[in-house]
């Protein structure tokens, strides 16, 4: 007599078993949703076995024949799994609904019996009745449903087959993403394998099945081999040798001809009878309410149809053979010289890239995209050229072998200079190189890189980008946005054919060791006008003040940048708009002086800023209030007096130092009176530099107003006299004012002019030979000195005349 188990040991075993299954589910990807589900009710069962293992499940029939059925389901379970869990991924995907069925009803079939034992063990179970009910419940009324989206791509498979190159290549795509793999040659290899494994089960209607997504998705782009479509060509061109070269068509039989329509059948359908049509011709003669055979006019019983495959594949392959025949007729036409030719031939090569893709490749093998990348360059008629660049797109459009191919002919060198041409020739050149830097992840570097040597390319992306329409226009900036990121120096090659977005945008948000050779690169760019105002319009002053406040390297950079811009007078305001003006007043007026390159540039930028008569007005804080001007006077007037201060800073800052006091007589005040203003410029009239004598003159001329005595006094002693007289001619009169000064009443003349005479008037006695000019000039100011003398005597011959 067999020993019985005891009813613990039973339910212990039960519990591993659930556990191991639980886990199997768990790990199945493919419809997740359905196996998870199975797999969390599993889980829940778990804790009851084990509350009946600790509370001593008393052994009756009834608790031995539910843990029995319990276990039996639980098998049935891991059988489900283990058919599945191994499975490829796309019989998974052609078998959901069926998959979800099985796991829907095992988990009810587990609920049921799981119900039993809980039926035959009320009393043990009597603290967890609730949640065993409702585990019960849930188990017993599970409904699964498989993933929408898989059934979506099922339901498309079955609804039929179309020779469309969209619907395949979105059906291949739609099945990679379902099943979670990439779009690529592999993807036909699983189905073929599902095939086999179908062949070997016997099972004819998933043969027949997957026979039809075999043929179907081997259409799709993805899905082909390169070596497969070479043979593939290869054995095609073999067959059509057997035909005369100046075939350009083979005719096609008879049984490929609908007999509703009388066309060529794309999609063919057989009826029960053995009549063929196209399928979508059959549906509409069913449609308008036919009963009959429509070749043999029999009346159908069975109006059911199906895919003749053997026959689609026998039009395909007679496609494929006139392809193979128009590609060897192209080949003639495009190298036989002669215009008509090559348009017929490129025209036909258009028709057959657009027809089919496969003819993308085939084109190729057959040597075609070599010849019309050649071309380009050739002396063709514009119009030839133009189509000749539209017919390289269409061959290269989405192929990146073909891409490969026009690299390697130097298609690049070949396409740039049409970018100048015509417009029409220009649009062409720029759609195929767009498209030639494209790749399935976005854009091929490498290719972008090759692009940006190109000699005249900047120059012609940037005129597209002005000049043309607006999507010509957009593709052109977008391939310059694309070069400027693989190519920095595209940056500076665009700012020199004036467009500066994208040097603006990198010092806007590049890092210091970026911005500062751009900006470097820019200073030493020759800029007009016109593109130093087109600068500050298009937003360069914020970037360049924000580098201002940076490290030494990157001040001087920008300030130089700055000394260029400041010149316009649209920058002016721009400046001053974006704070610009104090930076550069605290960088003069800071007591840490900075470097003296830093102080030159700075007082060039406020030299700039105040001249052409605009003074003080751009002295502004961004929010346009005046700025307290005091400190920057005594600083500029310092650096006059500072050792070794060179004239790239002396200079700049007498002529701020001028045109701020011509626009502001307080501050000429308050440079004499508490500056030491005429103390520190009148020594400036012995500079041996001229524009720093005649800037000095000039100042002290505004001086003078409040501090006469002591700039005359300094005037009258040796040589200074001879001095001014030399610069009588200085542009703006200052010196004549200024000896107007010394002279301005009796009193001074008195005084002052004996001291003056003899030196003006043995200037005034030199021979022409000597120094005419100067002579007319000491006569001038000796005209001054009779006009306020007591004396009426001439002190020069002929003077009063």
């Amino acid at each position: 007599m067999a020993e019985i188990v005891p009813i613990g040991t039973i339910l212990a075993v039960l519990s591993r078993q659930i556990i191991k299954t639980a886990a199997a589910a768990n790990d199945i990807l493919l419809e997740h949703e359905s196996f998870g589900l199975l797999s969390k009710h599993l889980l829940e069962i778990d804790p009851v076995l084990t509350e009946l293992q600790s509370r001593h499940l008393s052994d009756s029939p009834a608790a031995r024949l539910a843990l029995e059925s319990l276990e039996s389901d639980i098998k049935k379970a891991n059988s489900i799994i283990d058919k599945y869990k191994n499975r490829a991924r796309f019989y998974l995907l052609l078998k959901c609904r069926h998959i979800v069925k099985e796991v829907q009803d095992v988990t009810r079939e587990i609920g049921t019996s799981f119900s039993a034992l809980s039926l035959a063990s009320v009393e043990t179970l009597s603290g967890i009745s609730e949640r065993v009910k409702r585990l019960q419940d849930e188990m017993q009324r599970a409904h699964h449903e498989a993933s929408c989206s898989r059934v979506e791509i099922v339901d498309k498979l079955k609804q039929g087959l179309t020779n469309s190159p969209d619907f395949t290549n979105n059906m291949l795509k739609e099945i990679a993403r379902a099943v979670g793999v990439p779009v690529e040659p592999d993807v036909i290899d699983g189905f073929r394998r599902e095939k086999e494994e179908a062949e070997c089960r016997i099972e004819k209607a998933e043969l027949l099945f997957l026979e039809q997504v075999i043929e179907l998705l081997s259409r799709a782009d993805a899905a082909r081999d390169y070596e497969h479509v070479k043979d593939q060509y290869l054995q095609r061109v073999k067959v059509i040798e057997r035909y005369d070269s100046k075939e350009e068509f083979i005719e096609p039989f008879k049984p490929f001809f609908c007999c509703i329509s009388g066309n060529v059948m794309a999609d063919p359908v057989s009826l029960c009878t053995g009549t063929a049509c196209e399928r979508e011709a059959l549906e509409a003669w069913f449609e308008r309410g036919e009963k009959t055979d429509p070749e043999t006019g029999e009346v159908l019983e069975d109006f059911t149809y199906r895919p003749n495959v053997q026959l689609r594949q026998s039009i395909q392959e007679w496609r494929e053979l006139n392809y193979c025949v128009k590609i060897r007729s192209c080949r003639g036409k495009l190298l036989s010289g002669f215009e008509s030719c090559v348009v017929e031939g490129l025209l036909v090569v258009r028709e057959l890239v657009r027809e089919n893709s496969v003819n993308r490749d085939w084109v190729s093998i057959g040597g075609l995209t070599d010849v019309a990348v050649r071309m380009v360059r050739s002396e063709v008629d514009e119009g030839v050229r133009r189509l000749l660049l539209v017919t390289l797109k269409d061959i290269v459009d989405g192929h990146d072998r073909n891409k490969e191919i026009f690299m390697e002919n130097k298609g690049i060198e070949k396409v740039v200079p049409c970018l100048g041409m015509d417009s029409s020739i220009s649009k062409a050149a720029l759609e195929l190189l767009h498209e030639v830097l494209l790749d399935k992840s976005g854009w091929n570097t490498p290719y972008c890189r090759m692009l940006s040597q190109e000699h005249d390319l900047i120059l012609h992306l940037v005129s597209l980008r002005k000049t043309s329409a607006d999507e010509t226009a957009k593709i052109a900036e977008e391939i310059l946005l694309k070069l400027c990121e693989v190519d920095e120096t595209v940056i500076i090659r665009a700012a020199k054919v004036d467009w500066f977005r994208p040097l603006i945008d990198k010092l806007i948000q590049g890092s210091t060791p970026v911005k500062v050779p751009l900006v470097r690169e820019l200073v030493n760019m020759e800029l007009d006008d016109r593109k130093i105002d087109l600068l500050g319009k298009e937003g360069i002053i914020p970037p360049l003040l924000e580098m201002v406040s940076e490290n030494i390297e990157s001040k001087d950079v920008s300030l130089q940048a700055l000394v260029k811009l400041s010149i316009s007078p649209h920058n002016k305001p721009l400046i001053a708009s974006f704070g610009g003006v104090p930076l550069i007043l605290n960088l003069l007026s800071s007591p840490n002086k900075p470097p003296v390159l830093i102080i030159a540039k700075c007082a060039e930028i406020l030299s700039n800023l105040s001249s052409n008569g605009d003074g003080t007005k751009f002295l502004v804080d961004e929010s346009s209030n005046r700025l307290n001007l005091q400190p920057v006077i005594t600083s500029l007037l310092s650096s006059q007096v500072i050792l070794h201060s060179p004239d790239t800073i002396r200079k700049p800052a007498l002529r701020s130092l001028l045109a701020i006091f011509r626009s502001d007589s307080m501050l000429v005040k308050f440079a004499v009176l508490f500056a030491g203003g005429v103390s520190v410029i009148l020594p400036l009239l012995d500079d041996s530099n001229q524009e720093i004598r005649e800037l000095a003159i000039s100042l002290l001329f505004l001086f003078s107003h409040h501090e006469p005595d002591g700039i005359v006094e300094y005037l009258l002693k040796p040589r200074r006299l001879e001095a001014l007289v030399g610069l009588l001619e200085n542009p703006d009169g200052e010196a004549l004012g200024l000896l107007e000064k010394v002279f301005l009443s009796r009193d001074m003349v008195e005084v002052y002019g004996p001291a003056a005479k003899g030196p003006l008037v043995q200037l005034a006695g030199r021979s022409f030979l000597e120094g005419g000019h100067l002579k007319r000039k000491a006569t001038r100011v000796l005209l001054l000195i009779e006009r306020y003398s007591r004396s009426s005597t001439s002190l020069v011959a002929g003077l009063s005349d």
